[in-house]
């Protein structure tokens, strides 16, 4: 049956994806089911999506109420799960107005046109974003010319201008890079598919003073860190800042497309006409991103990814011990990666696919590990017993 579905894959789809030999049917909490009925431990979450898990019973009821309700209008009118998704997003925020769009992808491509707005109203014409190297923003034009990963770049030259790279955790490399084009900061509160790269702790405080004293506003892209991932409800709650504009998704939608901006009052440059989108934000994916932030919020699911955080890193660390070709354990929440010495993680990764366990790999040496956040430490103790297995197995 596998080789039926992957089959038709391979004579209908465009060939973008290099998928794992896996189709999968079902899903409930943090395990998932194949065509064959093997049952796997998905330590992937639909790259950092399913938040609360697959087909979690808010979600599941506020989806079904919704559809059975109203799906979609336009946003030339009120609806309210857009409007209740929006209150709690702000009233648990530093930030005081928010738009919907539909991916990660839109979400920065709007919080840009917004940095391009303000620059162009507060700083004479300033257009230019300041962004890192192994950074990663989207997969549109404009958001791979902020992406600072010459890979995804190479091919589509020339790409929309006005991107200037520099490493990441260096706010000296910020500073020299400055000028008086520059309009924004775009990072990553930890680089996620750059391979979980974690900054000092008082990185993001530097670049906050830095971009008070010039006048530039600081974007962070949660797209990944956000709605609990990091052990806090954003990530810039961990790291003692607050950011002019941030970006949401994956988690946002807790498996529906759903992406967002958010902007503190004094840099909301857009006015009508501006912005805007067919689908952004429409009543049922906000009726699903609402059921799914609000259980995220009233059960502090944030600090259970912190607990199982720290398990799960002790579980990977205690692994390292006993394996030498492990070379480090890091992350923060449930956002963690493990590097071996050797390129061997494509290898690991089959191997893992045999034993049970669903993972992701981000460079030719490293593995992410990015669970639902309401995971258990059984579910944890199981996983990591299997990825030994895996690795075993080499």
């Amino acid at each position: 049956m596998t080789t039926q579905w992957i089959s038709l894959e391979e004579k209908y789809y465009a060939q973008t994806v290099r998928r794992q030999p896996i189709v999968l049917v079902r899903g409930e909490g943090t395990r998932v089911w194949d065509a064959e009925g093997k049952e796997y431990l998905d330590f992937t979450a639909g790259w950092a999506v399913t938040n609360l898990g697959h087909c979690h019973p808010a979600m599941v009821q506020a989806i079904q109420e919704q559809a059975a309700t109203l799906i979609q209008t336009s946003n030339q009118f009120f609806t309210i799960p857009q409007l209740k998704l929006a209150q709690a997003l702000i009233e648990n925020s530093c930030l005081d107005r928010v738009f919907f769009g539909n991916s990660g992808a839109e979400a920065v491509e709007g919080a840009l046109k917004l940095a391009r707005k303000y620059g162009k109203k507060n700083r004479d014409g300033a257009y230019e974003v300041i962004t890192a190297f192994n950074s990663f923003h989207g997969r549109t034009l404009t958001t791979i010319a902020a992406t600072g990963q010459p890979h995804y770049q190479e091919a589509f030259q020339p790409l929309t201008p006005g991107y200037v790279h520099v490493d990441y955790d260096d706010v000296e490399a910020i500073m020299a890079a400055t000028t008086e084009k520059t309009a924004a900061v775009m990072l990553e509160p930890i680089q996620g598919e750059g391979g979980v790269n974690i900054p000092a702790d008082d990185y993001l405080q530097r670049v906050r003073k830095w971009c008070d004293e010039q006048g530039l506003l600081l974007i962070l892209d949660e797209v990944q860190t956000g709605l609990g991932r990091l052990g806090s409800l954003f990530g810039y709650q961990e790291y003692g800042v607050e950011p002019d504009v941030i970006t949401l998704a994956k988690g946002l939608g807790g498996g529906v497309p759903i992406g967002a901006f958010m902007s503190k009052e004094h840099c909301m440059a857009l006015e009508p006409g501006d912005h805007g989108s067919t689908y952004g934000g429409n009543a049922l994916t906000t009726a699903a991103a609402y059921a799914s932030t609000q259980f995220i919020i009233d059960n502090d699911v944030s600090g259970n990814a912190r607990v199982m955080g720290a398990h799960l890193t002790a579980a990977l660390e205690a692994l390292k011990s006993r394996r030498g070709i492990i070379s480090e354990v890091r992350g923060r929440g449930l956002l963690i990666a493990l590097e071996f010495h050797d390129d061997v993680a494509a290898d690991v990764l089959t191997n893992a696919n045999a034993s049970g366990v669903l993972l992701n790999m981000v460079k030719p040496n490293t593995l992410r590990f990015m669970p639902p956040l309401n995971i258990t430490a059984e579910e944890i103790d199981e996983g990591v017993a299997r990825v030994e297995q895996a690795i075993n197995a080499l």
